[in-house]
């Protein structure tokens, strides 16, 4: 084991100090960032786009099984995510911490590493936040400001009957990534001793569950195309809960086809030895962070060209319902059956 500090050492200020002094600005917008009562945003003529994520351990992760880093990394994606599903692009972000205790100066700085990498990646500058003691374990809180360009910030009611209905990626594979981890660790707590988990032919379920990416690439490639959604989300609860989302906002209906769904292989090979039902796992999943979308019916041939997106349905009207077309024909009502953290 490295060397630990205790927290106390340093105290809130100083803990802050530590881990933001080698931040570097990346944004012109960005006029002040850490070491002020508030951060200094100027955008001009730009739409300023906020979102929040809290996140607490043992409802949302958990650390038997959830590197520190890589917690720090998701829980700032999450949050570029919601930016990027508003059609905008995420500039900066306030980190707020609850630490118990239990953690020492050498946890929050691994912590801050994920954070501060999905930071670099993505371009989006670290410029203020909060800590405090906590009583319950660990408690994240980001908030994301992002921009947008007027006319072009996406909303999730402006679908349309006869719009197409995108999904990018592929579903699933971060739901059966949790059950893989939830399977290790049970066995874990059973035998204690001379356990080594079994992850191998199943990285990239660890990496969609760990570390998930949010689609810049897509909103470059929507923008170089030259297509402005007509509504989009990002699917963290399930693709049947935001399908269901998107169709309330924009008072409309909708057919998605279950033979076009995307899932990956080893998706289907999990699903199948967990003995599950591969389709409600990718509707029903969540923590995907793809993007769903609609365009209008003369984008057909441009979203069809594009790599990473898959159209997987149709607006209706709002009468005909929100329905699953199965491979036989036949329609079962789409239910939001996603994971819900205030569920019973």
């Amino acid at each position: 084991m490295g060397e630990r500090t205790e927290i106390a050492t340093l105290g809130e200020f100083g803990l802050i100090r530590h881990l933001t002094e080698k931040i570097e600005l990346k944004n012109p917008s960005t006029l002040k960032g850490v070491g002020d009562d508030a951060a200094v945003l100027d955008y001009g003529d730009k739409l300023t786009l906020v979102t929040t994520d809290l996140l607490l351990e043992g409802i949302h992760f958990d650390l038997m099984y959830v590197p520190l880093k890589h917690l720090g990394y998701k829980s700032a994606v999450v949050n570029f995510s919601d930016i990027y599903a508003m059609n905008g692009r995420p500039k900066q972000i306030t980190v707020s911490l609850g630490i118990s205790k239990r953690f020492c100066v050498e946890d929050m700085e691994e912590l801050y590493a994920g954070i501060r990498l999905a930071c670099d990646i993505y371009g989006v500058d670290l410029v203020g936040g909060d800590t405090s003691a906590s009583r319950t374990g660990l408690t994240i809180s980001i908030t994301c400001v992002g921009e947008g360009e007027k006319g072009k910030v996406v909303y999730r009611d402006g679908a349309r009957e006869t719009d197409l209905i995108c999904v990018s990626g592929d579903l699933g594979a971060a739901y059966m990534g949790l059950q893989l981890l939830e399977r290790e660790k049970s066995v874990f707590v059973e035998t204690k001793e001379d356990f080594a988990p079994d992850f191998s032919g199943k990285e990239y379920l660890l990496e969609r569950q760990l570390k998930p990416e949010a689609r810049k690439d897509i909103v470059e490639a929507l923008e170089r195309e030259g297509i402005v959604p007509t509504a989009m989300m990002d699917i963290s609860d399930g693709l049947s809960s935001e399908l269901l989302h998107l169709s309330k906002e924009s008072k409309v209906g909708c057919r998605v086809y279950e033979d076009r769904i995307p899932i990956d292989y080893q998706t289907a090979a999990m699903a199948e030895r967990f003995n599950m039902n591969l389709v409600t796992a990718a509707l029903n999943g969540g923590e995907d962070y793809e993007l769903l979308f609609t365009v209008p019916l003369s984008a057909h041939d441009k979203v069809e060209a594009m790599n990473g997106v898959r159209v997987i349905g149709y607006v209706t009207k709002p009468e005909l319902g929100n329905y699953l077309v199965g491979r036989d024909g036949g329609e079962v009502e789409l239910r939001a059956q996603g994971w819900n953290s205030l569920g019973e």
